[in-house]
């Protein structure tokens, strides 16, 4: 990256010693920065659209009985699995993305993601091995669910710290864009192959093809982020604690925020000073993450399940009307991105809480009317209120910590927050369901989140257009 040595304008936290410089981007970069991690976050998305989606069939694959209830709550406890280790990934990846860099993380976590996906697509039903199938699926998705623990955080992580300060919500929106990409693209050929395949087909071989094909989506998605360059902000913290380790090409170019690929390292951050250090950081991201992943995970992974096995909705025309909201999700999310830039990310957040918190119940009630009409736009106010998580969290959320423990205290955070009750949610909201016969329980779950999220809000500090904590003023060359 060019720097220019100039005095920076006054800054929110102090920057870290040395870090008076003020670094000008390259656009260049920039883009390939949010593409690679966009596109890991897509992959990540397209196995867990995919799982949601063709739950059913995944539950008289590998969950034979005779309770079609049963099977669904056996195939969420797998998915629930999942996310019960994404803390331990996030205390692995994430205090290594502080120390050897973020690039060398996320090219692991693609790896591991790729690999994970594509064994649930080579294992044998249950007819075929018995109890060891939904073993091995248990299996796959422990190492989805500790890989991921360092994906999401080191993502916006990513994409934080090479941004331009006043462009930081619009590029960041782009890692959610990626997010609805891949969900389109693993519920949209699940609907295809739904369409197109009869029962048996679906059941005996044509749900391996969507876990299969994540085997090239991750080469591709590897190579990407093999060719990134280690951040700005990681860099210049690198060479303030005195432990540059092999720093590449930056004397032939004169480049100081350029270190290379990822030769860059720092000492071990101790675990304490990750989380006791930043004990009200935490709780704000908990928070924050809680009313932004269960409102996710109920619209995108729960929904299509209780048009089916709750509402009896013909689970073709379900697909689609989830898959129409996502599409509208997508092309609203940049512009709300850039909206935060523009007026800030609190009032952007805390008008998606307030919706929530209002809205939800009368949403749900149109979608129990039934209608075509009244499901999409019941979905749809739901989709347009999640637009205002979606866009705003990967550049507030970064921006709760310094860049000395950006990447582990964020990875603790939300994936601790994501583990206990973002992933949980279908699981939670099929058993409350079934404890209490209530259809509104989806509506009151969201409700609750609202509220947490509403006060997690009201106590952070607005972000928009200022420095990372810790790091210096980033701006766009002129």
């Amino acid at each position: 990256m060019a720097t220019a040595e100039i005095t920076p304008a006054p800054v929110r936290e102090a920057p870290s010693p040395g870090s008076a410089d003020v670094t000008v981007t390259d656009p260049a970069l920039v883009r390939r920065a949010v593409k690679a991690a966009a596109l890991g976050n897509a992959m990540e998305w397209f196995d867990f659209g995919v799982y949601s989606y063709i739950a059913v069939t995944l539950g008289k694959v590998f969950f034979p009985s005779g309770s079609p209830t049963v099977q669904l709550l056996s195939t969420f406890g797998a998915f629930a699995a999942a996310f019960l280790v994404r803390p331990l990934g996030g205390l692995v990846f994430g205090p290594l993305g502080d120390r050897v860099g973020r690039q060398k993380i996320l090219a692991l976590t693609m790896i591991m993601m790729a690999a994970g996906t594509f064994a649930i697509g080579l294992i044998p039903s249950y007819g075929s091995i018995g109890v060891g199938a939904p073993l091995l699926l248990l299996a796959a998705r422990l190492v989805q669910g500790f890989s991921t623990g360092g994906e999401y955080a080191g993502a916006s992580t990513f994409i934080a710290e090479y941004a331009p300060d006043k462009r930081r919500g619009f590029l960041g929106s782009w890692l959610e864009f990626g997010t609805l990409a891949g969900y389109i693209g693993g519920a949209g050929l699940v609907t295809l192959m739904t369409a197109l395949l009869s029962s048996d087909d679906l059941l005996s071989w044509g749900w391996r093809i969507p876990f299969l094909i994540a085997g090239p989506m991750g080469i591709v998605g590897l190579y990407l982020r093999m060719r990134l360059e280690e951040t700005p902000a990681f860099a210049a913290e690198a060479r303030n604690t005195g432990n540059t380790g092999n720093t590449g090409n930056t004397g032939n170019t004169g480049k100081s925020g350029n270190t290379g690929k990822s030769g860059t390292e720092r000492p071990k951050v101790p675990l304490r000073e990750m989380v006791a250090g930043q004990w009200r950081a935490l709780l704000l991201c908990v928070g924050l993450v809680l009313v932004f992943n269960v409102t996710d995970y109920m619209l995108l992974s729960y929904m299509p399940s209780y048009l089916t096995s709750e509402l009896k909705y013909d689970e073709t025309h379900g697909l689609l009307v989830v898959l129409a909201v996502m599409a509208l999700m997508m092309v609203v999310q940049p512009f709300a991105g850039a909206l935060t830039d523009r007026v800030g990310r609190r009032p952007v957040i805390a008008a998606g809480c307030a919706g929530f918190l209002f809205l939800s119940v009368p949403a749900l009630l149109l979608i129990r009317q039934g209608s075509l009409l009244a499901i999409g736009l019941g979905m749809g106010a739901l989709g347009l209120l999640l637009v205002c998580f979606t866009a705003s969290m990967p550049s507030a959320l970064p921006a709760l910590f310094p860049t000395r423990v950006r990447y582990g205290s964020l990875s603790i955070g939300f994936n601790v927050s994501v583990s206990l009750f973002g992933g949980t949610t279908p699981l939670v909201v099929t058993a409350l369901i079934g404890a209490t016969g209530n259809l509104m329980m989806p509506a009151y779950y969201m409700m609750a989140a609202a509220v947490i999220g509403g006060f997690a809000v009201w106590r952070m500090t607005e972000s928009a257009g200022r420095p990372l904590p810790g790091s210096a003023p980033s701006v766009a060359p002129r």
